[in-house]
């Protein structure tokens, strides 16, 4: 059978099972099933797979991911974030749409304690939305910085979908994670930039309102009592990967403890927070495992049926540049994120363009977190973009559909430009990798 009839048939039933209304795990490992009796050799080949979920789930590098996730839901179950917030709020004084940038602030603060987008969302859309509405701020200041913000925590470690796409991709899980914090903060500049831009050349969005002064003293006690403990955390997280001093899943463990002992010390913590916790937490980490298994099995079927050859031959022998295949990918990517969320894309793009990557010559772990940005940005891509949900549950009463997707549009442009600066200027990602 011809290379391109395999992938149209594997893709076409793929495509089937998921219109059908099958979940996307299922429908892929139906795929791999199918995949493994024809190209693997029939028998041999579904032993093969069962050997597949076996290794995939009992790889050592995966161990961050549920610890990371954990993390998150401490945060979001106990509430904790809200001292933050109020103390970042007392710091910015009458800056123009101050609240879209206490958003911004406070989600790239909490990213680097939460490995989960929807926990972020969900905390900061609860707590500031109802302030912004109060205040008269439009639905397009308080619902974009919010799902845009969101999503910084898929970039700025702890990362649970960079350990991941680490692990699939076999790059250094370390290095992945501290790759993201400069394009993190990068795209978190963009944010404040078009915040303070958009409400200087359109004040109705973000009415000027008197903030009562808060002492000197009031600030720098409340910044002691609640921002520097979290800085702790940071430090168990990044500050060991970054200096050597453990591995990312003993990083893991320590934030872990060290969120929940946070949480005890904030009088935070009740064994119903605990309990909604770990089953947050296992409930994403399953449905994590899942896309796994399916998404090793499939790159083997594959490379043994000879697409991945087919068409890295056909890839190669274009007449174009290295880096217009790049941007291609990349904008296959994006038109995926309209209709699918990140797991399931990296699902049907990984297996294809690993290989194509070690062909092209590019960095590999350059590469990942560009896909990484990709899978940030597809949650707050229209129509389907799972933040964008997130958002709907937390919003407002007569908040519609149509809001959100409108709010979020800018927010993607500065995903978009960053990048693009990041395709142009690869070590502004690959520099701190670089000095660990």
């Amino acid at each position: 059978m011809e290379w391109w009839l395999i992938i149209l048939v594997i893709f076409g039933s793929l495509v089937v099972l998921m219109l059908s209304g099958l979940p996307v795990a299922f429908s892929f490992l139906l795929i791999n099933i199918g995949g493994a009796l024809f190209f693997l050799g029939g028998g041999a080949g579904l032993g093969q797979l069962i050997l597949n979920i076996r290794d995939a789930l009992t790889s050592f590098s995966l161990l961050p991911v549920p610890l990371f996730i954990f993390m998150g839901e401490v945060m979001f179950q106990s509430r904790m974030g809200f001292y933050v917030i109020d103390t970042a709020d007392k710091w910015l004084g009458r800056l123009p749409g101050r609240l879209g940038l206490l958003t911004v602030g406070s989600a790239t603060l909490f990213s680097t304690m939460s490995g989960s987008t929807m926990a972020t969302t969900a905390m900061l859309g609860a707590i500031l939305v109802p302030e912004m509405e109060k205040r008269g701020y439009k639905k397009a200041m308080t619902i974009g910085p919010v799902v845009g913000s969101g999503g910084l925590a898929m970039l700025i470690p702890p990362s649970a979908l960079g350990v991941l796409l680490a692990a699939l991709a076999q790059v250094s899980v370390g290095k992945l994670l501290i790759a993201g914090i400069m394009p993190g903060l990068l795209i978190a500049f963009f944010y404040a930039s078009y915040i303070i831009l958009r409400c200087w050349l359109q004040p109705s969005v973000a009415p000027a309102y008197e903030v009562p002064p808060t002492p000197l003293s009031r600030k720098v006690i409340d910044t002691v009592r609640y921002v520097l403990p979290c800085g702790f955390i940071i430090f168990l997280v990044i500050g060991v990967i970054f200096l050597g001093i453990a591995t990312p899943s003993e990083a893991a463990a320590l934030g872990s403890v060290g969120m929940v002992i946070l949480a005890a010390f904030y009088r935070r913590l009740s064994w119903d927070i605990m309990k909604k916790s770990i089953l947050g937490a296992v409930r994403i980490t399953v449905m994590t495992f899942m896309i796994i298994v399916g998404s090793m099995t499939f790159s083997q079927i594959l490379a043994f049926s000879g697409a991945s050859a087919g068409l890295i031959e056909v890839v190669t022998g274009l007449a174009v540049t290295p880096i217009m295949i790049l941007i291609a990918m990349q904008l296959v990517l994006m038109f995926l994120g309209c209709f699918m969320d990140n797991l399931s894309m990296v699902m049907i793009a990984l297996p294809i363009y690993l290989p194509l990557i070690a062909v092209l010559g590019f960095n590999p772990l350059w590469f990942v977190l560009l896909m990484l940005i990709n899978m940030e940005m597809a949650n707050t891509t229209p129509p389907f973009g799972l933040l964008l949900f997130v958002m709907k549950g937390v919003a407002p009463a007569g908040t519609t559909m149509g809001d959100i997707y409108r709010a979020a549009i800018p927010f993607l442009v500065c995903d978009a430009i960053a990048m693009a600066i990041i395709i142009v200027y690869p070590q502004l990602a690959l520099w701190l990798p670089g000095i660990m």
